[in-house]
């Protein structure tokens, strides 16, 4: 029976994915959502967030972020350069940030208070870029089906041999283990891949990398205490602080190139 469930699982799974490689070379599952898709839902979360949440109407913060996206857009590769890419800043004070499939890029007011220059910010907005070009809002979504087929599957089979709450309750303790032992640690990943892919962009950009450490310092220092590492969706800070501190002798040469095109952004 565990043998045929196992089946069952994979043939479901590998039908609908594929594995690809990510660019930092991780391979990754992806599958069952087309771009098109993703960037409908990309752009249908922005417009609810845009509804709920409060717009600033503040031009020179407004400005001062379209002005680092910009410069960090321009070094995408051509298929994200060709999309228009739309900012939002909310009057929000938790430090926060997030960029969706389709050119969506939102701010929090808060995030001024830790990025204390466009380098910072640069380097916020730089990692939350780095999730969408990573693919990992696509990632996230396949592991999640994923998670779905198997749960509706065990679930189904618990119910045939021991009714409805034995399959309530497979479904239930399985969900939690999906999450803590599955989906959790796959988005530990790919926030270490978007740090590291958002400090080239800034870099490559005319961005200070060494700066995307001040930057998480600053946030560590906000943050206060925080819950144990397993249970979070992000790195360890101290960890964080450490991988990009090593990441910043090799992308010096990247940051002075940069500099020396022309690459200096004047964003405020």
């Amino acid at each position: 029976m565990k043998q045929l469930l196992l089946a069952i699982v994979i043939a479901t799974l590998v039908s609908a994915c594929a594995t690809t490689t990510s660019p930092t070379g991780r391979r990754q599952m992806v599958g069952g959502v087309s771009q098109a898709q993703l960037d409908q839902l990309g752009a249908q979360a922005f417009a609810e967030t845009k509804q709920k949440e409060k717009i600033s109407s503040d031009g020179r913060q407004n400005g001062y972020v379209q002005c680092v996206v910009n410069a960090l857009v321009a070094q995408l590769p051509t298929q994200y350069r060709g999309v228009r890419w739309e900012t939002a800043v909310f009057v929000d004070k938790e430090p926060n940030a997030f960029a969706l499939p389709g050119g969506k890029v939102g701010v929090n007011t808060g995030i001024f208070s830790v990025a204390k220059n466009q380098d910072q910010l640069a380097a916020v907005i730089g990692h939350e870029i780095g999730h969408v070009i990573a693919r990992h809002h696509e990632e996230r979504i396949t592991r999640q089906m994923g998670a779905q087929t198997g749960l509706a599957v065990l679930g189904a089979l618990a119910g045939a041999y021991g009714g409805e709450g034995a399959a309530s309750t497979v479904n239930q303790l399985g969900g939690m283990g999906a999450q803590t032992a599955f989906l959790l640690p796959g988005s530990r990943t790919q926030e270490s891949e978007a740090d590291v892919i958002g400090q080239r962009l800034m870099a490559e950009a005319g961005f200070n990398p060494a700066q995307a450490v001040d930057l998480w310092q600053n946030m560590m220092a906000a943050s206060g205490g925080r819950s144990p590492q397993w249970l979070s969706t992000h790195p360890d800070p101290a960890n964080r602080i450490r991988e990009l501190q090593r990441d910043v002798p090799a992308l010096g040469p990247v940051y002075q190139q940069a500099q020396a095109a022309g690459r200096r952004p004047k964003c405020g």
